[in-house]
């Protein structure tokens, strides 16, 4: 069962800050969608790093993906609607490439004359009560389901789904209720025939509030979605963004916001978290991770409104609010497709907090640094102003002046940001040299080195990471483990973004055009390692693997559909150092330890369940079946109630040349106290520390230059 600163980020998809920010629709207009449809198939053939041919197989990519985006739970088209598109199914690219639009136009009108029909469906199914005794079941993995075959199943799979959602609030109902009566010995429970009746007619308004909110989308979102289905045809990275995405694409991040600190993305109905930004309210709750999908919104102790199918810039009006208020998410977990609600005390979220920082620790009578990197930032506006590079070299320096023996650095969750940084950063820890290739369409690798012979440290150097850093996370990582000059630790594997999109005007290429047509993001790079291979697809594997929640599930860059390829091109002429005099000896160590751990076996087992929650897509709606299959699973979960619950005896400080500027708040004191007990608690950092305590460096003075 399924249970500013400017960041230049080529990880990031199209996003929205939670912020105020509020549009005003576009117009259906015939002949814009035929000039947007021409303009991108050319910007997509001429530039487009890997172009694809336009033939039968790309148009049965847009058929698919197109009917899916429109109908992702089989709510609204039968087999006979199917079979009535098909007759396009294989002739899209002719008409993408003649800018006609009679696919679309066929199956969007189809599609408007579906939602008026389900809000009789719906409507009719819900008054009358459900038979909870029945025995039958639900699978909701719509991806593996065809559509039914004619207007009864369809109706019956509206039943299915009304009766799974009906259930599943009685049931939220009945626990709490049940945790009301042990606390309260006056508090009566409500008969099972007054909760259904009532859970019915919640149902009942959700969908209707629903359905006005679809209703209320225009030609021009519906085409949107469309015209992506034609765009990830290439890669799941390119998008377009209309007029009104890049316009929050480019909100100023200098600022402090008021909010839960998450960005966020529309995939068709749904509002997806697409990260959630460091240091902010989400991120020190600790519940709330990128992929989740959020459903209701609830100030406080109020009713939840669903969002479900509400536009963006609506649904984030209810997330954001004031300093101190409180709202509550329920949300569909990512990981495990549970649904949870999640409450997060809103606060002024400060994009400073994504700047490097750094900690000191005494473990086994030595000190090291511990460096923090959530993003590789900069602003190119502004040259003299602070940059992850700049900044890392002065947090080494000022670790320097601690006498620390060793540097940990935190990629954990680093989704990317500016190349120019990465490169930079690796060259503060060897001598000048290649860092990464870059490749453009047609075109050989061309290598970017790091220029600068200054070697800001030459002492051990450990690199953690998991399945969510990406992008200049992993160029950076790869080049240290090419070079031989740090251990990476952490997942597997890391995310295995090797591509670089870039944001171009439309209108650029059709100038002609008076009204604004939105920008395409589009693939134009590939990124390759110092010794040829590709971080796509591959990420960079870990020479310490350790268990973690993300082991077994489908998170990374080769889960995409679409995603480029992994290949290599030729080795940059570079040469590897012998950093270590015991490398071997002290990764095969730390193995040893991983796997004798009992909290390592914990996490593993963790991740097992969590995999199998995700696999099992299937419900009963038998309410004896359902509670039955709910206390089981909880009772399977109570065993990882401690996974992550570790604590060493370590005590993390900031170094010195902080404490000047958190006496004058420059930096917030109870934050880093906060981040340092975290850390103390952390199970990946101690391991780490147990490896970096162990390195013996060579005298590197004899093999590169100081």
């Amino acid at each position: 069962m399924k249970r500013t600163f400017k960041f230049i980020i080529p990880f990031i998809a199209f996003f929205i800050l939670l912020s105020s920010f509020t549009t005003k629709p576009i117009k259906n207009d015939p002949e814009k969608d035929k000039v947007l449809i021409s303009v991108i198939n050319y910007m997509l053939t001429n530039g487009h790093y890997l172009p694809k041919n336009l033939d039968d197989d790309f148009s049965e990519h847009v058929f698919k993906t197109f009917i899916e985006g429109l109908d992702p739970s089989k709510r609204y088209f039968t087999q006979k609607d199917i079979t009535d598109f098909a007759k396009y199914k294989y002739s899209i690219d002719n008409q993408l490439k003649k800018a006609e639009l009679a696919f679309y136009h066929l199956v969007y009108g189809r599609f408007t004359k579906k939602i008026k029909s389900a809000k009789k469906y719906y409507g009719e199914i819900l008054k009358e009560p459900f038979n909870f005794n029945k025995r039958e079941s639900i699978n909701i993995d719509y991806d593996e389901i065809a559509f039914p075959e004619n207007e009864n199943e369809l109706i019956n799979n509206w039943r299915k789904q009304l009766k799974l959602n009906t259930l599943s609030r009685i049931q939220e109902k009945q626990d709490l209720e049940e945790n009301k009566a042990k606390n309260d010995k006056k508090f009566k429970k409500s008969s099972f025939k007054t909760l259904e009746a009532n859970t019915r007619k919640e149902v009942l308004k959700s969908m209707d509030e629903l359905y006005i909110r679809i209703e209320e989308l225009e030609n021009s979102d519906w085409f949107s979605t469309f015209l992506n289905s034609v765009i990830t045809g290439f890669d799941p990275h390119s998008t377009y963004m209309a007029p009104k995405v890049k316009e929050r694409f480019d909100v100023d991040m200098s600022g402090k916001i008021e909010g839960i600190g998450a960005r966020l993305q529309k995939k068709g109905i749904y509002t997806h978290v697409f990260e959630v930004v460091s240091g902010g309210p989400a991120w020190k709750q600790k519940e709330l991770e990128a992929g989740d999908i959020i459903l209701k919104v609830a100030q406080a102790d109020e009713e939840p409104l669903d969002i479900v199918g509400m536009r963006l810039d609506d649904a984030i009006k209810f997330i954001k609010g004031k300093k101190g208020t409180e709202v509550r998410l329920t949300v569909k977990k990512k990981i495990d497709n549970s649904i949870r609600v999640i409450s997060i005390t809103r606060d002024i979220v400060q994009l400073g907090e994504t700047y490097v920082k750094s900690s000191v620790v005494n473990k086994d009578g030595k000190k090291f640094g511990v460096i923090n990197l959530p993003q590789f930032y900069i602003d190119f506006s502004d040259k003299n102003f602070r940059d992850s590079a700049k900044d890392m070299e002065k947090e080494i320096a000022n670790l320097k002046k601690e006498n620390v023996e060793g540097l940990l650095i935190d990629l954990r969750n680093n989704g990317g940001g500016s190349l120019k940084t990465a490169i930079e950063i690796a060259g503060l820890f060897i001598s000048d040299g290649p860092i990464v290739q870059v490749k453009y369409r047609g075109e050989k690798p061309r290598v970017q080195n790091d220029k600068d012979s200054k070697i800001q440290w030459n002492g051990p150097l450990v690199i953690l990471v998991n399945e969510l850093s990406a992008s200049a996370s992993e160029i950076f990582a790869a080049a240290m483990q090419d070079y031989n000059r740090a251990v990476i630790i952490g997942g597997n594997q890391t995310y295995g973004k090797g591509t670089v999109q870039n944001i171009l005007p439309i209108n650029q290429f059709y100038p002609d055009y008076k009204e604004d047509l939105g920008f395409l993001k589009m693939t134009i790079q590939k990124f390759y390692r110092v010794n040829g291979g590709s971080t796509q697809k591959e990420g960079v594997y870990s020479d310490i693997a350790m268990p973690s929640r993300y082991s077994y599930m489908k998170v990374g860059e080769r889960d995409l559909e679409g995603a480029l390829d992994w290949d290599k091109v030729a080795k940059a002429n570079y040469a590897p150092i012998d950093s270590y005099e015991n490398f071997n000896a002290v990764v095969n160590n730390s193995k040893e330890r991983i796997m004798q751990n009992p909290d390592f076996s914990l996490i593993n087992d963790y991740a097992k369940w969590l995999k199998k929650g995700q696999d099992d897509t299937t419900y009963s709606l038998n309410i004896k079946q359902f509670k039955k299959e709910e206390k089981k699973h909880r009772k399977e979960g109570e065993k990882f109630k401690s996974v992550f619950k570790f604590a060493s005896k370590l005590k993390f400080e900031s170094p010195k040349s902080e404490l000047p500027l958190i006496k004058k708040e420059i930096i917030n004191g109870d934050k880093r106290t906060a981040w340092h007990q975290n850390l103390a608690k952390d199970i990946y950092i101690n391991e780490a520390l147990n490896v970096l305590s162990q390195l013996r460096m060579r005298n590197l003075n004899q093999i590169i230059k100081n």
